[in-house]
């Protein structure tokens, strides 16, 4: 079970605390490195799974988690500490909460999983966020390196995405749950 690809999950998971300290502390140069860090592990482990031929249903689980934990976080700290917009870190937390709230519904419900496979907009909006939180933290790091209307445009494209995939996923959990499950056309 605790093969390559899940320890660099793991080890994605255990960046988080070091990160949010960093943030917390105003260590910018550092926060950057962990993120990236954080990264480059999301992207290795993906890679190792593969090829090694080593894809568990532990990583099935780990992955999307660690994914979360550090979008959540990030978002939420770099909100708090004026990195990026407060209402930004709301509706990125927000959209998430509301999909795996949906989820949760449709397993009590019909006490079946619904396939959780990303839409290209799902997909987007995640590029989107990552890139966000990584200028934001560019940015923190040195104002110099970019200008801050690539902040603007990205808080912008982010906010769209984020809000256009919610909408798609909960529609998507809408349309399975009717097909799984006609007797349930009205809840309350």
């Amino acid at each position: 079970m605790l093969n390559l690809p899940n320890s660099l999950t793991l080890i994605r998971i255990l960046t988080i605390p070091f990160f949010l300290v960093y943030l917390a502390y105003h260590r910018y140069s550092e926060a950057l490195i962990v993120f990236i860090i954080g990264g480059v592990t999301d992207f290795l482990d993906g890679l190792a799974a593969r090829l090694m031929n080593q894809q568990t249903a532990l990583g099935a689980y780990l992955d999307p988690v660690a994914d979360k934990l550090l979008v959540f976080t990030s978002f939420v700290m770099l909100g708090l500490i004026d990195g990026i917009p407060m209402w930004l870190a709301v509706v990125v937390v927000s959209r998430d909460a509301l999909i795996i709230l949906g989820y949760a519904v449709i397993y009590v419900l019909v006490e079946e999983r619904i396939p959780a496979k990303p839409s290209y907009i799902g997909k987007c909006s995640t590029f989107l966020q990552l890139t966000t939180l990584g200028v934001a933290l560019l940015l923190l790091h040195d104002a110099r390196l970019l200008d801050a209307l690539v902040l603007d445009i990205l808080v912008a494209a982010t906010t769209v995405a984020t809000v256009v995939s919610g909408f798609q996923y909960v529609y998507r959990g809408l349309m399975w749950l009717q097909s799984r499950a006609p007797s349930i056309t009205r809840i309350g």
